[in-house]
């Protein structure tokens, strides 16, 4: 991973063989960013994909294997227990243009990955929801 700062935007580009998360998750460390945007698109050759089913509150995960075209990477990063915390989801496209998408679990870059970290000046953090099933953005502090 290389990236340069730009005021509160860090243009980053992810190396082939390199996970996408891990290495966000290195800059916000490195950068001490703790509230962001993310927005990338790049090619894989392996996605792991999730879809939340709110009825059992469990991630069903595929991992696809293959020549992809991630066409749209959103996301967004807080902290919860004062650790990274990453929310991204991910549309992408086989040879044949059929596009998937869902919760990014992990994504392995097969050439090179263009990404977008727009830190904002603030912290939210996130905290479990008994409820829901998952970890809420929490404005309590």
């Amino acid at each position: 991973m290389e990236y340069r700062k730009f005021g509160n935007h860090y243009v980053v580009r992810i190396e082939k063989g390199e996970e996408v998360l891990s290495k966000l998750k290195e800059l916000c460390l490195n950068e001490n960013i703790r509230l962001g945007s993310i927005s990338g698109l790049g090619a894989a050759n392996e996605v792991e994909i999730g879809l939340f089913n709110t009825e059992t509150k469990e991630y069903k995960t595929t991992v696809m294997k293959g020549m992809f075209e991630i066409t749209s990477l959103i996301g967004n990063t807080t902290r919860k227990d004062d650790e990274v915390y990453l929310h991204c989801h991910i549309n992408f496209s086989d040879a044949s243009l059929q596009t998937f998408g869902g919760h990014l679990v992990s994504v392995k870059i097969s050439a090179t990955s263009e990404i977008i970290v727009t830190a904002i000046d603030g912290e939210v953090n996130r905290r479990f929801d008994e409820n829901i099933g998952l970890n809420l953005f929490d404005f309590s502090k």
